[in-house]
């Protein structure tokens, strides 16, 4: 089976699309070795995909704005693309952008539907582009996965989807998010990022959806009881609208207790997850919630928001609340902080939960879709 996938997530550093579209096809080449694998990208000029090198590439040689603009328009020109892409059997669209094709199949993965549900927290030129296209995608496309089953409720009910139209798979955990022993290799990362002795972790992009100043006020409220709470280390790169959230360290007179370590290698994640007594991710949407997923994988306690898909994911391993709960964010990170066995059995329910997740399992889900769309008539022109 000649398969392509968008890799163009991954080529630009898209956080969790970047990372689902890697890891994924990663898997897909481990386990079906003999089918023909093509990674699609957009850029102006040539990136060499040494993560990937038994992986035939092919570049659209034009910026993010100007290829969704030429999608847009083939499709309300009702122009197919076929001759400008590489021929094969399934287009797999990982990156919320699907070209109209007529020659090949066409599996859509979708995300989250961030964008209608915080609209305020998205570029309006992005925003519209989604709302405009979207619908147009998940109707061409031959088949759909959702990464949760919140997704897929959110998809039937606000872009009248068929259900049946959309398999669920479950994202994944790379097998570097485990309990890390070697104490060097912890205190050379240690020593690297100026992290304390003991920290609280957020580890996330930094914008306003991932609700960071929620876990902020939290802090706070922790410090102003007198506890002895160690330091909190804010892990991720800045992205949109981050500037209110970073100014608001400093109206809560934290700017000598908030580690921003800014960029981390990636081989170093694991080991800045490890050290840490806590991880606390108070986001208020997630499509799947990755970065929970790997801090349990790593044995390290997780408190979340309980909400969208985060609770499919965490399940009874983690500690969840309401994501504008701040004084239940304060409470429990006390009770993990201060309570050793605690720690130790959401560390143990951690592990097992994580274990759950495998980007194994989840190619062997999506080639079950590929084949399912396979099996469909060859589609025409806009639907």
């Amino acid at each position: 089976m000649r398969i392509t996938l968008d890799l163009s997530p991954f080529v630009h550093h898209h956080a969790g699309l970047g990372r689902y579209a890697g890891e994924l096809t990663h898997a897909l080449q481990n386990l079906a070795p003999k089918n023909e694998y093509t990674g699609l990208y957009h850029a102006t000029r040539a990136h060499s995909l040494t993560a990937f090198p038994n992986l035939e590439t092919f570049r659209v040689p034009l910026d993010a704005k100007p290829w969704r603009m030429s999608v847009l328009l083939a499709y309300h020109a009702r122009v197919n693309m076929d001759r400008w892409l590489p021929t094969t059997e399934i287009f797999h669209a990982t990156d919320h952008l699907l070209p109209p094709l007529k020659n090949s199949r066409s599996v859509f993965t979708i995300h989250d539907l961030i964008f209608r549900f915080f609209p305020e927290y998205h570029l309006p030129l992005n925003r519209w582009f989604l709302d405009l296209m979207l619908p147009k995608f998940m109707r061409r496309a031959d088949a759909i996965i959702a990464v949760s089953e919140n997704t897929k409720r959110d998809v039937v009910k606000w872009m009248n989807v068929p259900a049946e139209k959309i398999s669920v798979i479950y994202e994944g955990v790379s097998h570097a998010f485990r309990p890390i022993q070697d104490r060097d290799e912890l205190e050379r990362v240690r020593a690297a990022y100026h992290l304390p002795p003991r920290y609280i972790l957020f580890f996330s992009t930094i914008e306003p959806r991932k609700n960071l100043i929620s876990l902020l006020d939290a802090y706070a409220e922790l410090r102003k009881r007198g506890s002895d709470v160690p330091p909190l280390v804010v892990m991720g790169r800045k992205g949109w609208l981050y500037e209110k959230t970073l100014q608001h360290i400093g109206a809560l007179d934290l700017t000598e207790r908030v580690v921003l370590t800014n960029w981390v290698e990636g081989a170093d994640v694991p080991a800045v997850i490890n050290l840490a007594d806590v991880f606390v991710f108070p986001s208020l949407y997630e499509g799947f919630g990755l970065t929970p997923l790997e801090a349990m994988a790593c044995g390290t306690p997780v408190i979340s928001s309980n909400a969208s898909s985060l609770p499919e994911v965490i399940g009874d391993a983690g500690i969840l609340v309401a994501p504008r709960d701040v004084s239940g964010f304060a409470d429990a990170i006390a009770r993990v902080l201060e309570n050793d066995a605690l720690r130790q059995e959401f560390r143990a329910r951690g592990l097992k939960q994580a274990a759950r997740f495998t980007w194994e399992r989840a190619a062997q889900e999506t080639l079950r879709v590929y084949e399912q769309a396979r099996r469909t008539n060859p589609r025409g022109a806009e639907k």
